[in-house]
C-alpha cells in the first residue's frame, strides 16, 4: 500500500503535464477558427489567399477593432469597397422604382399629348374636307399651320399661345372675307386692314375669345405637367447616385463588415445604428425633402386642373366643331362685317363680270357639323384616355411624398441591412454584439453635427442635390403659374442644363409673363392692330415703358382714324 500510493502523484503529475498544452491552445484567442468569414468573403469573389484561417493580431486595421481577428489588411480594404457599393445598390435599389414611375409615366403622358395633337388635326382635316372640299384644300394650309405651332409650343418652341391664335383668326378673316365677297378684288394691304378688325367685329362670335383661353390654360398645364414628370425623373436619377465622403466608407465598413472581422457573421447592426449612419451618409438627399415636398403637391394641383377646367382633351377632341361655328357665324354676318370693313378701309374694287368668284353658297359653305356632346370622353389617344392618366399618376404622386427624409428608414428596414427594431442587444453596435446606446439624429445636413457614428462637414453641402434642389424650386413656381393659367417658359431638361437648374424663367422682379388673361380691352386690340408691330417689339426690347406706352397709344389712335 505505501508504493501504490508513492507512484499516484507522478501518474497524475504526468498526464497533467501532457494535458497542459492543450487547455492552453484551446484558451488561446488566436487559435479561433475564421472558416465562415473565410468562406463568405470567397463567396463575394474575393481571394482566398486574403482571409487567414484562425484569427490573428489586429493590428494592422485602421477601422475595425483591433486585437484578434479574422480580417487581413487586403479583407478590410475589400470590404470597405464592398460596403460602399452595397449602399449605393441599397439607395439605387429604393430609388429605382421610383425613377422608373416617372419616367414611364412621363413617356405616357407625352405619348398622349402629341397623339391627341395628331388625332385633332386629322380629325379637322377629315371634316373639313369632307363638307368643304376644294375650298378647304385651297386654304389648308392655314390649319396646318396652326397644329404645327401648337406641336412646336408643346415640344418647347419658342410660341407665344395667345399671339398665335390671334394671327391665326386675322388669317382666317382675310381668307372668309374674300370668299363671301367675290365680287370684288382686295390687295394684300387692303387684306391687312381687315385683320385689324378682327378683335373689333368679332365676325366669329365669341368662339375665339373663348378657344383661346381654354388652348393657353390646357397646354400650359399640360405642358409644365408633362415637364414635371420629367424633371422628377432626371431629380431622382441624379441624386440616388451617392458618393459617400471617406468618412462614409469607414462608417459604412464598420457597420456592415467589421462584424465579420470579429467572427459575427450572423449578426446584424443594431437598428439605431443603421439609422445613424444612413442618416449621416445621405445628409444632403434629406435636405431635398422639404423642395421635393412642395413639388409634388404642386404637381398635384396641376393634376387637378387637368381634370377639371384646363382639361386638354375636352379642349382639342371638339376643336373642329368649335372652328367650324366660328365660320359658320362669319358667314351668317358677313353682310354686317363687309359693310363695317367698308368703311373704315374703303370700297375696294370690283371685279369684271369674267373674273368675279364664285359665291360662299356655290363653294359649299353653308355645312354645319353635329353638336359636340362634352360628356362624350372616348379613348382619344395612346390607347387611354386623360382622366384615366392623371388619375394614375396622382396615386404614384402621393406615395413618392416624403421620400427622402424616409430613404435612411426604408435602408435600415431591410433584413439584410439590420437588425429589427425589438432585437436590442442581439445586434452589433459598431464595437460589438451588444447594445445600441446613441439617440438617432435628426433629418438634413444641419442635423448631423452631432451625428455620433459619422463625422459630417455641415459647412459644404453636395453641390449635385443643391443644384436639384433649385431645379425643384423652379419647376414649383412654374406649376404653380400654370396652375393659375399663366403661361410659364419652357424648362430645359436636357442632361447637360436640368442638373444646373437651368431655364429657370423669372428670377427676378423684372420679368414679366408672356401674357396675361386679364389685359386691357385697348391692349388687346392693339396687340392684333399690325403684325409688324409685334415684330419690332420682339427686336427692341430695350425700349422704355414711356416710349412703349406712346406706340401703344399712337397705334390706338391710327385705328380709330382708320
Amino acid at each position: 500500500m505505501p508504493r501504490r500510493s508513492a507512484c499516484l502523484p507522478p501518474l497524475l503529475c504526468a498526464v497533467a503535464a501532457c494535458s497542459l498544452p492543450l487547455l492552453l491552445l484551446a484558451a488561446e484567442p488566436g487559435s479561433r477558427n475564421c472558416s465562415e468569414v473565410r468562406r463568405l468573403y470567397v463567396a463575394k469573389g474575393f481571394s482566398q489567399g486574403d482571409a487567414p484561417s484562425h484569427e490573428i493580431s489586429g493590428d494592422h486595421l485602421k477601422v475595425c477593432p483591433q486585437g484578434y481577428t479574422c480580417c487581413s489588411q487586403e479583407m478590410e480594404e475589400k470590404y470597405s469597397q464592398q460596403s460602399k457599393h452595397d449602399f449605393r445598390n441599397a439607395v439605387v435599389e429604393f430609388s429605382n422604382h421610383l425613377q422608373t414611375t416617372f419616367s414611364s409615366r412621363y413617356k405616357k403622358f407625352d405619348e398622349f399629348f402629341k397623339e391627341l395633337l395628331e388625332n385633332a388635326e386629322k380629325s379637322l382635316n377629315d371634316m373639313f374636307l369632307r363638307t368643304y372640299g376644294r375650298l378647304y384644300m385651297q386654304n389648308s394650309e392655314l390649319f396646318k399651320d396652326l397644329f404645327i405651332e401648337l406641336k412646336r409650343y408643346y415640344v418647347g418652341g419658342n410660341v407665344n399661345l395667345e399671339e398665335m391664335l390671334n394671327d391665326f383668326w386675322a388669317r382666317l378673316l382675310e381668307r372668309m372675307f374674300r370668299l363671301v365677297n367675290p365680287q370684288y378684288h382686295f390687295t394684300d394691304e387692303y387684306l391687312e386692314c381687315v385683320s385689324k378688325y378682327t378683335e373689333q367685329l368679332k365676325p366669329f362670335g365669341d368662339v375665339p375669345r373663348k378657344l383661346k383661353l381654354q388652348v393657353t390654360r390646357a397646354f400650359v398645364a399640360a405642358r409644365t405637367f408633362a415637364q414635371g414628370l420629367a424633371v422628377a425623373r432626371d431629380v431622382v436619377t441624379k441624386v440616388s447616385a451617392v458618393n459617400p465622403t471617406p468618412q462614409g466608407e469607414r462608417a459604412l465598413l464598420k457597420m456592415m463588415y467589421c462584424p465579420y472581422c470579429r467572427g459575427l457573421v450572423t449578426v446584424r447592426p443594431c437598428y439605431n445604428y443603421c439609422f445613424n449612419v444612413m442618416r449621416g451618409c445621405l445628409a444632403n438627399q434629406g435636405d431635398l425633402d422639404t423642395e421635393w415636398n412642395n413639388f409634388i403637391d404642386s404637381m398635384l394641383m396641376v393634376a387637378e386642373r387637368l381634370e377639371g377646367p384646363f382639361n386638354i382633351e375636352s379642349v382639342m377632341d371638339p376643336i373642329d366643331v368649335k372652328i367650324s361655328d366660328a365660320i359658320m357665324n362669319m358667314q351668317e354676318n358677313s353682310v354686317q362685317v363687309s359693310q363695317k370693313v367698308f368703311q373704315g378701309c374703303g370700297q375696294p374694287k370690283t371685279l369684271t363680270q369674267g373674273r368675279a368668284s364664285r359665291s360662299v353658297s356655290e363653294s359649299g359653305f353653308s355645312a354645319r357639323f353635329r353638336p359636340y356632346n362634352p360628356e362624350e370622353r372616348p379613348t382619344t389617344a395612346a390607347g387611354t384616355s386623360l382622366d384615366r392618366l392623371v388619375t394614375d399618376v396622382k396615386e404614384k404622386l402621393k406615395q413618392a411624398k416624403k421620400f427622402w427624409s424616409s430613404l435612411p428608414g426604408n435602408i435600415c428596414n431591410d433584413e439584410k441591412m439590420a437588425a429589427g427594431r425589438v432585437i436590442e442587444d442581439e445586434c452589433w453596435n459598431g464595437s460589438a454584439k451588444s447594445r445600441y446606446v446613441f439617440a438617432v439624429t435628426g433629418n438634413g445636413l444641419a442635423n448631423q453635427v452631432n451625428n455620433p457614428e459619422v463625422e459630417v462637414d455641415i459647412t459644404k453641402p453636395d453641390i449635385v442635390v443643391r443644384q436639384q434642389i433649385m431645379a425643384l424650386r423652379v419647376m414649383t413656381n412654374k406649376m404653380k403659374n400654370a396652375y393659375n393659367g399663366n403661361d410659364v417658359d419652357f424648362l430645359d431638361i436636357s442632361d447637360e442644363s436640368s442638373g444646373e437648374g437651368s431655364g429657370s424663367g423669372c428670377e427676378s422682379q423684372q420679368c414679366s409673363p408672356e401674357f396675361e388673361f386679364n389685359v386691357t380691352e385697348v391692349t388687346g386690340k392693339t396687340n392684333k392692330i399690325d403684325k409688324n408691330t409685334n415684330t419690332s417689339a420682339a427686336a427692341s426690347i430695350g425700349l422704355s415703358q414711356a416710349a412703349l406706352f406712346f406706340s401703344i397709344l399712337f397705334l390706338a389712335m391710327q385705328r380709330q382714324w382708320r
